[in-house]
């Protein structure tokens, strides 16, 4: 009877030790590389990252040619890992703070819903544009459009307002 009784308290201090062990893992802080360090981002992102700031109705057109775009892009933002130029154009009038996009743009966003949610769900997929967003501190779910401008320089359109 003794070894059993010891072969079972064997089994349940190794068991907890493997408990602890796994919880302890779990609770380890990560050192990641924060985005916040702009040399990280550069180097990531590995081109320059411009932004501008417009009125809803001076970019309105541009954003629904492009969201009416995006299912072609879409296939380019899968692939691309360089790129030369990221130019941001902030739409702070379109934020959700200023009540969201116009009716023209939210219509089209609606209508390309679907097109949308995939470029946000590749956005967030491919590190150097994630990570180029991200350091402006945009959200994904703010990106409204995208457009190139040549084979490496990426328009990105979001409603949001610059970083102060």
């Amino acid at each position: 009877m003794t070894t059993i009784s010891a072969l079972t308290g064997s089994r349940l201090q190794r068991f907890a030790a493997m408990v602890l062990l796994a919880a302890s893992v779990q609770a380890a802080p990560v050192h990641a590389q924060g985005v916040t360090d702009q040399e990280a981002v550069d180097r990531i992102v590995g081109s320059q990252v411009n932004e501008e700031e417009v009125r809803s109705e001076a970019g309105d057109e541009r954003v629904i040619a492009a969201i009416e775009k995006l299912s072609d892009n879409i296939d380019i933002v899968r692939k691309i890992t360089a790129l030369d130029r990221v130019d941001i154009v902030y739409m702070p009038d379109s934020s959700r703070i200023e009540g969201g996009p116009p009716e023209k743009i939210a219509s089209k966003l609606s209508e390309h819903s679907e097109t949308v949610a995939t470029l946000r769900r590749e956005l967030e997929g491919n590190a150097l544009l994630y990570h180029a967003i991200n350091s402006k501190n945009i959200l994904v779910q703010d990106v409204l459009a995208i457009e190139f401008d040549g084979e490496k320089n990426l328009i990105i359109f979001a409603a949001a307002k610059p970083a102060q």
